[in-house]
Protein backbone atom coordinates (compact mmCIF):
# COMPACT_ATOMS: atom_id res chain seq x y z
CA UNK A 1 0.00 0.00 0.00
CA UNK A 2 2.83 2.40 0.81
CA UNK A 3 4.55 1.84 -2.55
CA UNK A 4 1.26 2.18 -4.38
CA UNK A 5 0.48 5.52 -2.73
CA UNK A 6 3.97 6.89 -3.28
CA UNK A 7 3.92 5.86 -6.94
CA UNK A 8 0.46 7.30 -7.50
CA UNK A 9 1.45 10.61 -5.93
CA UNK A 10 4.71 10.70 -7.90
CA UNK A 11 2.76 10.45 -11.14
CA UNK A 12 0.91 13.62 -10.15
CA UNK A 13 3.77 15.77 -8.89
CA UNK A 14 6.86 14.16 -10.40
CA UNK A 15 8.99 11.43 -8.93
CA UNK A 16 11.74 13.83 -7.87
CA UNK A 17 9.25 15.69 -5.64
CA UNK A 18 8.19 12.77 -3.43
CA UNK A 19 9.66 11.55 -0.17
CA UNK A 20 8.25 9.07 2.33
CA UNK A 21 7.89 10.31 5.90
CA UNK A 22 5.86 9.77 9.03
CA UNK A 23 3.40 12.56 9.71
CA UNK A 24 1.33 11.08 12.52
CA UNK A 25 0.57 8.05 14.62
CA UNK A 26 3.51 8.27 17.00
CA UNK A 27 2.62 11.04 19.41
CA UNK A 28 0.98 11.06 22.77
CA UNK A 29 2.93 8.14 24.17
CA UNK A 30 -0.01 5.81 23.52
CA UNK A 31 1.69 3.61 20.93
CA UNK A 32 3.74 0.55 21.76
CA UNK A 33 7.31 0.74 20.44
CA UNK A 34 6.90 -2.47 18.41
CA UNK A 35 3.98 -0.90 16.54
CA UNK A 36 5.94 2.28 15.88
CA UNK A 37 8.88 0.29 14.50
CA UNK A 38 6.54 -1.82 12.36
CA UNK A 39 5.20 1.40 10.82
CA UNK A 40 8.72 2.57 10.06
CA UNK A 41 9.61 -0.81 8.52
CA UNK A 42 6.50 -0.74 6.32
CA UNK A 43 7.31 2.79 5.20
CA UNK A 44 10.92 1.87 4.39
CA UNK A 45 9.90 -1.23 2.41
CA UNK A 46 7.23 0.72 0.55
CA UNK A 47 9.78 3.41 -0.33
CA UNK A 48 12.19 0.74 -1.62
CA UNK A 49 9.49 -0.76 -3.83
CA UNK A 50 8.33 2.62 -5.11
CA UNK A 51 11.94 3.56 -5.89
CA UNK A 52 12.29 0.41 -8.01
CA UNK A 53 9.05 1.19 -9.84
CA UNK A 54 9.78 4.87 -10.42
CA UNK A 55 13.55 4.93 -10.89
CA UNK A 56 14.39 1.33 -11.85
CA UNK A 57 16.81 1.02 -8.91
Amino acid sequence: MVAERLSRYAKLVGRENVIASADCGFGGGNIHPTIAWAKFEAMAEGARRATKQLWGR
